[in-house]
Parts: C-alpha cells; sequence; structure tokens
C-alpha cells in the first residue's frame, strides 16, 4: 500500500520465517519501497527513505538471526536500479545483486545494473537473478552456478493483464512460457532456482522452488499471501551441467 508498509510487511515475514525454521528469506522484485510498474503508485525514489528502511531490516535480520535476500532499488552513479541486496545475520549488507538485463518497458524507469557477483549464508552459497534476466537469459542464471552457487534465487514481478490466463497449477501447458524457464534454469544447470512473486490475484507465475533435476519441489498457491518454506538437499546441487557447458563455436555460412 505505501513505501512505509513494506518496511513494516517485510520485518514481520522475516520474523515468521525465522520462527518456522528458514535460515535465509528471499522477498520479491523491489518489495521495497514497491515495484515502479504502470500505474503503480510509489512516490519518488528517495535515497534517504531507501537507508532508513534497509537499517529497520538489519535490525529484522539480526533479531531473528537470518539472512535476507531483499528486493529493493538504489541509486548507482545518480541513476535508479533494480537490486536485491544481501543482508547478514547481523545486520551488516553483505552487498547488492543489481538487475544488468532490464525489460524494455522498465528502460524510462530503471537503468541497467553491472557485473554479478555469488553470495554466503552459512554452508550455502547463492546468487541472484531478477525478473526479466531469469526468464530470458540462461546465462545470467548459469554464472552464478559456475561460481559456486548451489541455488539461485529469481526475486520478480508478475502480474495478470486483463483477460489473461488464470492458472490454479505450476506450469500449466496453457500458461505463458514463464514457471516453464524455472524448470529449465534448474535443470540445465544441476542447481535449485527458487522463483519468488508478489501474491496478486490472477498472477500468471507464483512463488516455487524447483530442484536441481529441473523438478518441482514447492509451490506457493496462486494469489495467496504467505511464506513458501522449503528444505533443500545441498548434495544433489554439484552445478554438474553448468560446469559442462561449453561457449558454442562460431561457423561461417557462406
Amino acid at each position: 500500500g505505501s513505501p512505509a508498509q513494506s518496511i513494516t510487511l517485510a520485518a514481520q515475514a522475516i520474523g515468521r520465517a525465522a520462527s518456522q525454521g528458514a535460515r535465509i528469506v528471499c522477498f520479491p522484485e523491489c518489495f521495497v519501497p514497491g515495484y515502479r510498474g504502470l500505474g503503480k503508485a510509489v512516490p519518488p525514489p528517495d535515497a534517504g527513505f531507501l537507508e532508513r528502511a534497509w537499517s529497520v531490516v538489519a535490525e529484522a535480520a539480526v533479531h531473528a538471526n537470518i539472512t535476507v535476500v531483499l528486493g529493493t532499488e538504489r541509486f548507482v552513479d545518480g541513476a535508479l536500479v533494480a537490486t536485491a541486496g544481501v543482508i547478514d545475520p547481523d545486520g551488516s549488507i553483505a552487498g547488492f545483486q543489481d538487475k544488468v538485463q532490464i525489460d524494455p518497458s522498465e528502460e524510462g524507469t530503471y537503468a541497467s545494473g553491472s557485473g554479478r557477483r555469488v553470495f554466503r549464508a552459512g554452508p550455502l552459497t547463492f546468487g541472484v537473478v531478477i525478473c526479466h534476466e531469469g526468464w530470458r537469459y540462461p546465462e545470467t542464471v548459469r554464472w552464478a552456478v559456475r561460481h559456486g552457487a548451489q541455488l539461485v534465487f529469481h526475486p520478480h514481478f508478475h502480474e495478470a493483464e486483463p483477460g489473461s490466463y488464470r492458472p490454479t497449477t505450476f506450469a500449466d501447458p496453457a500458461n505463458t512460457f514463464h514457471e516453464k524457464a524455472a524448470l529449465c534454469r534448474a535443470a540445465e544447470n544441476t542447481c535449485y532456482f527458487a522463483s519468488v512473486n508478489f501474491a496478486s490475484l490472477g498472477s500468471p507465475t507464483t512463488s516455487a522452488v524447483v530442484r536441481p533435476d529441473g523438478t518441482l519441489l514447492c509451490y506457493q498457491p496462486y494469489g495467496e499471501e504467505g511464506l513458501l518454506i522449503a528444505d533443500l538437499d545441498l548434495t544433489t546441487a554439484t552445478g554438474l551441467l553448468a560446469e559442462r557447458w561449453q561457449p558454442p563455436g562460431i561457423v561461417e555460412v557462406q
């Protein structure tokens, strides 16, 4: 409903996740202060607000002793970028993964970020790809896995368009390609892939966790607010297929 409410909801979710045994929790794309989509009444970007918001979320992370992957935004060299901030259980910011591949519809709102990195949370190494770059650019996930990631988080924003198909089961053949892409990202890299969306009426995608063999581990009921909790067997996330990938040769055709 507002940027202030996004902070409150994030802090509450962090506490609930920890109470259910989670060691790490991920939020959707630009959860704080809210995604700047068409028709979304989000106030103008405010660096001061963001700093205060991250501080509150960091306090919640400390209290819950949990790692947080916060979908947010930030200014980089004066330009606004969509990003994911990783906050450690001690409240320190481990770093940011900016959205590098932005959707054409976002070009008037966000600038493209640059660079990729992986993060650590206890025994887990993970990467982050944000929305469009996870659906359409497989190399973003492959990069993270080839640099040690066993899990790749995929915070995104995806809501229903007028007259669109309204799914009730994950990767329904009648639905868009997006959830099938999530299965592929996991299977083609032998990693876990955790896609994280907002709960909105008729959404074409939902939050889900896919196993390294490309099978579905769990998903959140469509349009239903809540936490999706998953236990991961990291020994299965070998990254084998990502490591075996070789760039294609260039063949000239006369």
